[in-house]
């Protein structure tokens, strides 16, 4: 079997045939220094890989030579007989032997070539180590191996040789692939807004709008052979096969579109919530996988699907900004049960989120304004450092209100405090990752959560208490409304209004953003109770070092996609703060969609991502590990190089326009 190796000057024949005609050009047109130059490359390139490929014949050679005069013959017999596909290969990965079944999996002749170069995959190269794990339903070309490696001594030379194994397991594949085809999983289907879609349609087309909604859900489950029951009023659940399921990702759930396209005079789109639960051992499993997904999918403010196959969550669509809710009942309940856990607790603890704004401190604020009034003495404000951004109004609290001097403590100093009757107030946060102290979480086993983040996917579970509502502007705006159900009578400090109030002002960017009705009724009510509107436009101004810095970070942006900036802080800036304001500058850009900051501080890369909602930055950042709002999100990656993360960034964006395109 005599093999051809194919060199520089085999395999690119026509590059050299045009190179010389370059050349000839050169110095037919008097170019002589650069022909003469362009020459002595060209014959360098070819005499080096004629030197090469006269290695690679030697090593070839040798090894033949070795191979043919080993005493082993029955080793030797073996190797060549065997009837599955066989490559031997150096230490480097050089194909220095194969049989002939490896015409099954490889068309082209692949000796002398490198293994890792021959299939361009790291779990492939992997195998060039001892005691390797192997590949399974590894697909090369239109079928998939398993493919094993061992080593062996090369004979009397006591080389060592790699022998790599293919066994054609694409039957077995295609009969697993099938079997899971068959499998079914639960689809839970609830329209998030029925309530209030129903009372923005004229009375006459109301009914008909219900009819179309059941119409369209019931179309949907036959469409896709789907088992199909209504449960409750705008719940559905749906039992479907999995190849039908994949079907339906490849389309992107085109039933999310459909049903938000249903006009029967109504002004709020209807929009569904969607929770899917696959590959569990049992149909519960299923279930519980399903109603798991939905939650997520109503926490992250409705309108998408999530799956949730086994561990692993996906998510489609959600590209729908969140609508404000008109009734008030829940922040009624949630405020008078929260009232209630409070007096049964021996100690209160309320804490935010890592680096904690003004919202977040707003919120906490405002919940020991009204809870310290009818439990005196035992609920604390967890905060390690007061950041530039919140030391103003924590500073003022303090220097104004004997009370507040021994209201805020260290989370380090909350363990001596913690027992079995203790009760943690999560403010501003939802997500496991970014609390201010993780260990006050798993020491506390009665936990509440209030937040406007649409729900992070390792969310905090078990909860007494959760009351997250995206369609909030801030979580000041929610600790506003539960305030005034919690305690009637309840009057607050002037300055504990501004806090609040300075929490609704920050995250609406002014009432820019995410501004409904009941933003303004809560601010209404928090200047009645004294905030000075004055004093919060303090708390935001920037000395001229500042300014400066920020004006570096905007000017070091760069515009992709001709809509979207990015920036990166300067070395000597560390502030996410300082980020997060850059990123708001950077959209007064004429013309600009969304924005994204990145700076580095220590060991992470934090990303702080704006946009004015056409391009959904939640979603963008979500891919590299971050969350938020349509509008306003973020991420913190840990990362030595800023590169590597603004290239994960960019990806991550063009990602984005290509699937939603």
């Amino acid at each position: 079997m005599k093999k051809k190796y194919k060199g520089f000057y085999n395999q690119n024949s026509s590059y050299i045939f045009i190179s010389l005609v370059l050349i000839v050009l050169m110095l037919a047109y008097g170019h002589y220094k650069e022909g003469i130059v362009a020459a002595i490359i060209l014959l360098f390139f070819i005499l080096y890989d004629v030197e090469k490929v006269r290695l690679k014949k030697d090593e070839w050679k040798n090894f033949i030579e070795d191979f043919s005069s080993s005493s082993d013959i029955a080793a030797r017999n073996i190797l060549i007989n065997l009837p599955f596909p066989v490559i031997i290969a150096s230490e480097k990965g050089n194909i220095l032997w194969y049989n002939q079944s490896i015409s099954n999996v490889f068309n082209d002749d692949i000796l002398g070539n490198n293994l890792e170069s021959l299939v361009q995959d790291k779990n492939l190269s992997n195998l060039l180590e001892k005691n390797s794990k192997p590949c399974k339903n590894f697909k090369i070309k239109e079928k998939y191996y398993d493919i094993y490696s061992s080593t062996m001594k090369i004979f009397e030379k006591n080389k060592e040789i790699f022998l790599i194994y293919f066994y054609d397991v694409t039957d077995k594949h295609e009969f697993e692939e099938e079997v899971s085809n068959c499998k079914t999983s639960v689809l839970l289907i609830e329209v998030d807004n029925l309530d209030e879609v129903i009372k923005s349609t004229p009375e006459d087309k109301k009914p008909l709008l219900k009819a179309q909604i059941e119409t369209a859900i019931n179309t949907y489950a036959k469409n896709i052979s789907a088992m199909f029951k209504k449960y409750s009023t705008g719940k559905y659940v749906l039992v479907l096969q999995n190849k039908r399921l994949k079907l339906e990702a490849q389309k992107k759930f085109e039933i999310l579109d459909q049903i938000r396209e249903i006009d029967m005079g109504n002004s709020l789109a209807v929009t569904l919530s969607i929770g899917i639960g696959k590959s569990g051992k049992t149909p519960i499993e299923n279930y519980n996988y399903a109603v798991l997904a939905k939650e997520l999918a109503l926490g992250r403010g409705g309108d998408q699907v999530v799956i949730k196959d086994g561990e692993q969550l996906l998510f489609y669509g959600g590209n729908t900004k969140e609508v404000e809710k008109r009734t008030k009942v829940r922040a009624r309940v949630i405020g008078q049960s929260l009232m209630e856990l409070v007096k049964e607790s021996s100690n209160v603890f309320i804490m935010g989120h890592i680096n904690p704004d003004i919202d977040c401190i707003g919120g906490a604020i405002g919940l020991y304004s009204v809870l310290s009034s009818k439990v005196e003495g035992k609920v604390h404000i967890v905060l390690d450092e007061a950041n530039s951004s919140v030391k103003g109004i924590v500073d003022r609290l303090v220097e104004n209100y004997d009370e507040y001097k021994d209201v805020f403590i260290k989370s380090s100093d909350c363990f001596e405090l913690i027992d079995t009757s203790s009760l943690l107030i999560l403010d501003d946060v939802n997500s496991r990752n970014y609390v201010l102290n993780e260990k006050i979480l798993e020491e506390i086993n009665k936990i509440v959560v209030i937040d406007h983040h649409r729900r992070a996917v390792n969310y905090i579970k078990d909860t007494i208490l959760s009351y997250i509502e995206s369609y909030a502007s801030s979580t000041s705006e929610l600790v506003t409304e539960m305030i005034q159900y919690m305690n009637e009578n309840h009057k607050l400090k002037p300055i504990e209004a501004e806090a609040l109030l300075a929490g609704i002002v920050v995250d609406t960017k002014h009432f820019s953003f995410k501004t409904g009705v009941r933003t303004f009724e809560a601010a209404a009510f928090l200047r009645k109770n004294g905030a000075d509107t004055i004093e919060i436009k303090k708390l935001f101004s920037n000395d001229l070092e500042n300014y400066i810095k920020k004006s570096e970070i905007i000017k070091s942006a760069r515009i992709v996609h001709d809509n979207i900036a990015i920036a990166v802080c300067p070395k000597e800036i560390d502030s996410n703060i300082m980020a997060a304001q850059a990123a708001d500058e950077l959209l007064n850009i004429t013309g600009m969609k969304a924005s994204f900051v990145l700076v580095k501080i220590k060991n992470n890369i934090l990303i702080s991502g704006r946009s004015f909602g056409d391009i959904n930055v939640q979603i963008v950042l979500e891919a590299l590990g971050g969350g938020g709002h349509i509008t306003m999100a973020g991420a913190k990656i840990k990362a030595s190089s800023v590169d590597d993360v603004l290239n994960n960034l960019v990806n991550a964006i063009d990602k984005y326009l290509e699937e939603g395109e």
